[in-house]
This record gives C-alpha cells, structure tokens and sequence, in this order.
C-alpha cells in the first residue's frame, strides 16, 4: 500500500469530529438533528400487540404504517408486520411510508414509550461481517492475533450467526463460563435492498436499502483462543448483535462520512469517521456477491475502528453492568446493559 494511501486511512477522529452535529437527547436515544427529514424506520412493539413497522417522526412521535395506512384507505405494498417485505417492495414502499411520516398524527406514542425491536428481528440468514477494515484496528490488533498478518487486500469476510441480532435497548447475555473477555465494536451496518450475484462496483450502491447502527460484540477469548482461532464462535453467542434503533435509507444519509462512537458507562472508546474506512461499501458489496447471491433485508456490518477493548493495555472487557452506547452520529444510537 503507497504511503498517500496509507496517510488518508491513518486520518484521526478529528475529520469526524468537525462535522459532529448536535443531538436531541431521548429517552430511548437521540434522534439525530441532522437527520431531520430522514426516515426512521423501524420495529417495534407497544400494548402487548404483535411487533409491526412504524416510522420515527422528528418530534419522536411512532407512526403505526400499517394502522395509518388503514385510516387513509391506503393500500400498502408491503405487509406492515415485516421490515423485510417493505425492503423488498423496493422504492413505492419507501414512498408510501415517507408519505405516512409526513401526514401521520402527532398522537402516536413517543419512541421512548415503545420497545424498539431490531428492525430486522429475525433475518433469514446470518449477518455478514468485514474483519481488518480500518487500518487502526488493523495494527491495533497485532498484539491481540495469534500469528502475525498482513494488510489484507481483499475484504476480510465472516458472518455472526442469526441467533446475534438483539434490540438496540435490550440488555446483553453474559455468562462467565463461556467468556470474561467480551469486547466492543462499533459498525455501520448496510441494509441489502435489491438482491443479486457478481454486483459490479459501480452499481453496487443500487443494491443498497439503507443503514443502520450496529455493535459486533465479541467474546475475545472465544475468538482467539478456542475453537482454532477462527472467528465464529466468538462472534456468534446470543444476542452478541444489538441492531438498530433504526433504519435510515440510503437516500436519506451520506455514509461515506458518518461518526462512529462507542461509550461504555460514558467513557468514549472509540471515536472514528467511516472516512477512515479501508475498504468502502461498493467494493465490500461487489467482492461479497461474486459467486454469492445476496438477498433483500441481509445485513452487512463493515467493520470496527480502533479503540476495542481487547488491543488496550491493559485489555478491558465489558462486565455485567456495564452499559454499552453503540452510537452513529448521523443515525442514532443503542444503548445495552451487559447482563442486562
């Protein structure tokens, strides 16, 4: 790698900063000021009634689709109890909710006052993750590998398996027996919309839905010392995943310069831009359909920044208690209780 390059990817979490705009702070997390207009999609539940999709106003009020829909003699062209079919009803769906948000009451219940779900609960496959895809986390990591590596130059693929995917609000399992060396990783998530095979670079971003936060929580140990040090295992325990709180599509957010944060019990941890990204999403999204259909609603994580517990000195783990803020600026955050 040239050493051009190398100084763009090195870029500290200052270009991020500059852009970090202010938040309106919620009791199920902030909705992001510069996301105004932006859809919100997501799942939630409210009243004992089953999980169905709504949409966040700004004023952080729910809009019921489904409900709404009704009230207005809409006929909607997705089912409102599934993410997944709105996502592959494709853009009528994306204007029929947008459409909702906007003449939808002001009577709804705050997002505070619903259980957000993972906007994809229950996705059909595993989620798809990048290794190795900030070259800080990069180097960070050589002190954590088993054996010495080299700067991949092909994405670094892996999948968490479905049983990961946990609530942007919901507390995370802990169980000693199994790992004292669970880590965080902060991740901007991509949304498949438009399934397909051998997607070319430069029509990758047409097979995107949108975006959402997610944490790739990993039991180190698990990881790096069982199981012949593949990653699997000890990035797939239960609710290893939390997804959310949202969905912004691509249309609405520029992820190419987002602002990654996590916290744990407030102390910020790690602190990037997506600008630091080594490889972006059209290239992630073009290698990982060679040969490999992807499908509507299938989840990407594209890869952590530095600062994760298990490169400090000395190492730092998350313990049962601890609480965990998985933030995106420009999207919004989750926030989990270890052990819940």
């Amino acid at each position: 790698m040239d050493e051009k390059r190398r100084q763009f990817l090195t870029l500290g979490a200052g270009v991020a900063a500059g852009a970090l705009l202010t938040r309106a702070a919620g009791a199920a997390g902030p909705i992001p000021n510069s996301a105004a207009g932006a859809l919100r999609l997501v799942t939630y539940s409210a009243g004992g009634v089953a999980p169905r999709v709504g949409v966040v106003k700004a004023s952080g009020r729910v809009v019921d689709l489904g409900a709404a829909a009704k009230a207005r003699g809409m006929a909607l062209a997705f089912d409102p109890a599934s993410m997944v079919s709105l996502i592959r009803a494709g853009d009528f769906a994306l204007a029929q909710a947008r459409q909702l948000m906007q003449e939808g009451p002001e009577t709804g219940p705050l997002v505070s006052e619903v259980r957000l779900l993972a906007p994809i609960p229950e996705p059909s496959r595993n989620v798809y993750a990048v290794g190795w895809n900030y070259l800080e986390h990069f180097k960070e990591g050589e002190a954590m590998r088993l054996k010495s590596a080299d700067l991949p130059e092909h994405p670094v693929f892996f999948t968490k398996a479905v049983g990961t995917v946990n609530g942007p609000y919901d507390p995370i399992p802990y169980d000693a027996a199994v790992s004292t060396s669970i880590d965080w990783e902060c991740e901007l998530a991509v949304i498949i919309g438009k399934g397909g095979k051998n997607i070319a670079e430069a029509d990758a971003m047409k097979h995107v839905f949108g975006f959402c936060v997610i944490n790739d929580t990993t039991a180190r140990d698990v990881q790096q010392k069982k199981h012949g040090g593949q990653w699997f295992k000890g990035k797939s325990l239960d609710g290893h995943g939390p997804l959310g709180p949202w969905i912004v599509p691509a249309s609405d957010i520029d992820h190419t310069r987002v602002h990654l944060i996590t916290r744990v019990n407030g102390v910020v941890k790690q602190d990037a831009s997506t600008e630091q990204m080594y490889f972006k999403v059209p290239r992630i999204i073009a290698e990982l359909s060679a040969g490999l259909t992807l499908e509507p609603g299938d989840i990407i994580a594209t890869g952590t920044p530095p600062g994760v517990g298990g490169a400090r000195k000395p190492p730092e783990f998350l313990k049962p208690g601890d609480v965990m803020e998985t933030e995106i600026v420009e999207i919004g955050l989750l926030r989990n209780v270890i052990g819940g």
